[in-house]
């Protein structure tokens, strides 16, 4: 099975800390959405977590994972979903060809405006700079972080 991931995700070392085991983990953009920090957090009602937001003509990039389907299912229950997170399959771009893959978005009940992400929640997107590109990570990097 395919994941997209867009978030914390992206850190295959916290996948790894997670036993989520995966064959492949690749870059990979998702056209029409961008991201935002505005699912609440679990920890804290103030900090966000990314989420997708559909928006034409903005691209998010983001790590393509193979894994079996009993990973998922582990991750399932990581996200939250689906009390936190539905998950969707979405048309992501592949080395030039599109693929389905599993994709988790907050749902409308737990998403609020004016979050911002902890610094070590933004670590966890940061440590995908091997894979995304250089441009991408300086915009993470501009996010405002509530600590």
């Amino acid at each position: 099975m395919k994941y997209f991931a867009y978030g914390s995700n992206m850190n295959h070392e916290k996948m790894r800390k997670r036993n989520i085991n995966f064959s492949q983990r690749k870059h990979t953009l998702l056209r029409d959405y961008r991201l935002e920090f505005n699912k609440i957090a679990k920890r804290s009602p103030e900090e966000g977590y990314a989420n997708i937001v559909p928006e034409q003509n903005e691209i998010v990039e983001g790590v393509l994972y193979e894994m079996k389907k009993s990973d998922l299912l582990k991750l399932d229950k990581s996200e939250g979903y689906p009390v936190h997170y539905n998950r969707i399959k979405l048309k992501v771009k592949d080395d030039n060809k599109e693929v389905k893959a599993e994709v988790y978005i907050a749902q409308p009940n737990k998403i609020k405006k004016g979050l911002k992400p902890s610094k070590d929640y933004l670590k966890d997107l940061l440590a995908a700079k091997d894979i995304l590109s250089k441009n991408y990570l300086m915009k993470l990097k501009a996010n405002e972080t509530i600590d």
